[in-house]
Order: C-alpha cells, then sequence, then structure tokens
C-alpha cells in the first residue's frame, strides 16, 4: 500500500468562508464545491507529507497548516494588502526557509514559506524593513 494523498480538514460552520483567504489571496483553485465541504488546491505535484511539532521553530508558535509558494514577497504583498495581521515574521530561519505566520478566517494558524538558502534573503529576524 502507498499513501496518495494527504488531505487537511478544517471544521468551519461556513465553508465559502475560505474563498477569500485560501482562493483570491492564496491562488488556490476550488476543486470540489458541495454543501458541506469546499476543497482548494494546486495541480502541482507535491509530497504526502504530516508534521508533528513541539513548537513552530525559532520559538515561534507551532502552526496549524504550512503552505509552501514560489513567490513569498508576492504572497506578503497580498496578505498585507487584505489588511491581514502578520503574527510572526517574515523571517529567514537558518534551516533555510523564509516565512511568516498569519490567522486564516477561521483561526487556523498558516505558515507561508518559500525555501530558499539563509543568505539568499533579505528576511532577517528582529529585521523591521519587511514587516511594514
Amino acid at each position: 500500500m502507498r499513501v496518495k494523498r494527504i488531505v487537511a480538514n478544517v471544521v468551519t460552520s461556513d465553508p465559502k468562508a475560505a474563498q477569500r483567504f485560501y482562493g483570491d489571496i492564496l491562488g488556490l483553485e476550488l476543486l470540489m464545491d458541495e454543501d458541506f465541504i469546499r476543497t482548494y488546491g494546486s495541480r502541482e505535484k507535491m509530497a504526502a507529507q504530516v508534521s508533528f511539532v513541539s513548537e513552530g521553530g525559532s520559538g515561534a508558535p507551532s502552526p496549524d497548516l504550512s503552505i509552501e509558494v514560489d513567490d513569498l514577497d508576492e504572497a506578503l504583498r497580498k496578505v498585507r494588502a487584505a489588511g491581514i495581521a502578520i503574527e510572526y515574521g517574515p523571517a529567514a530561519e537558518p534551516w533555510g526557509v523564509k516565512r511568516f505566520f498569519v490567522r486564516d478566517p477561521f483561526g487556523k494558524l498558516v505558515n507561508i514559506l518559500q525555501h530558499a538558502p539563509p543568505a539568499a534573503s533579505s528576511y532577517i529576524r528582529g529585521d523591521d524593513r519587511h514587516d511594514r
């Protein structure tokens, strides 16, 4: 047996509330729309992963979801334009990711990240040039 896919389910009384954040801001496609469930996704080929954490790394809180993007600066611009508060970061982490955390419409802490060598990034913890 092989695991083919892993799906995160976020419990909410209003699945349509996901559109603004997951559809409009993050650009995920609405793949399924039923009365009780809306599934957003990407046609990108991805590895199945489940992470078990004791903390979020670098002293950050543990995120509920992690979403890797190809352009963190663009994601950050869209989040800020939507008036969504940044809960952590943006930061370049010693394990090779740039990231920031926000809350989705359901209160879930979402880690938005891009893999990159820390030395190639202008995101430095404590550097508020990118947090305006």
